[in-house]
């Protein structure tokens, strides 16, 4: 993989965080975004001087604008960006209120459009761009009591394929890869709330039997980044142990 600039958000922890330590590691130089700024400036130094971490709520537009432009001037144009931040909560249809609707979409669908109308300028000057969306298998095959979250995921799905076909004459290609069951911090927490089964209850009936890792969505991102992945667009790579969706 050439050097170049990536922006990764979540990226203080679990698929963010594993996500910008292996683009790192291929040599980019790598802006981690997180709502959580202390891990995140934690995480940037522990990846090395090649990173710089930036505290952002996603679905803020003016401090997305703000921590792309400072990528762009302490790190070099962005021309590849990860949009991993994303928020879930477990309610029955009929309790969702209003608010926890909003605010779903706020950051899993209209953070992820902020980030990628704040850093596309720098691939379309660039006539090459890399664009990966973390959405979620929940929006392929429906979850109980996660209607929100479900709907914000497939809004992130259609808009990877939409912009996938917009963007790829300006040698820009957009996938997404929606996750099966991975075991991150976020995943433990629903575990310990009783939200999800166990994750070895789920390991046991996923065809690999295993509970997928951050570094399985990595390797996956990584490839989707490379020189080597410019004649895959507009796809879902579905990175989930062998779930059939």
């Amino acid at each position: 993989m050439s050097s170049r600039v990536a922006v990764v958000t979540g990226a203080a922890s679990g698929m963010g965080l594993a996500i910008a330590g292996r683009l790192a590691a291929a040599g980019n130089r790598v802006a981690l975004l997180d709502l959580d700024g202390d891990a995140v400036t934690q995480a940037a130094a522990e990846i090395g001087a090649d990173a710089i971490a930036a505290k952002v709520d996603v679905s803020d537009r003016g401090g997305v604008d703000d921590a792309i432009a400072r990528a762009r001037v302490e790190l070099g144009p962005v021309e590849i960006l990860v949009t991993s931040a994303g928020l879930d909560e477990f309610r029955a249809f009929t309790e969702i209120t209003p608010d926890a609707w909003e605010r779903m979409l706020a950051v899993n669908l209209t953070g992820t459009f902020n980030c990628i109308q704040a850093a596309l300028p720098d691939m379309l000057t660039a006539g090459w761009g890399r664009i990966v969306t973390i959405s979620s298998s929940s929006a392929q095959s429906g979850t109980a009591r996660m209607a929100h979250y479900v709907a914000s995921k497939g809004g992130v799905i259609g808009l990877t394929k939409a912009l996938a076909v917009e963007l790829a004459p300006k040698g820009i290609t957009v996938n997404t890869i929606p996750p099966g069951f991975i075991d991150t911090p976020m995943a433990r927490r629903a575990e310990a709330r009783g939200d999800l089964p166990s994750i070895d209850a789920v390991a046991a009936r996923t065809p690999v039997r295993r509970a997928g890792t951050p570094d399985d969505i990595a390797a996956a991102c990584a490839f989707l980044c490379s020189d080597d992945a410019g004649y895959i667009t507009g796809q879902a790579i579905n990175v989930n142990g062998g779930w059939y969706l």
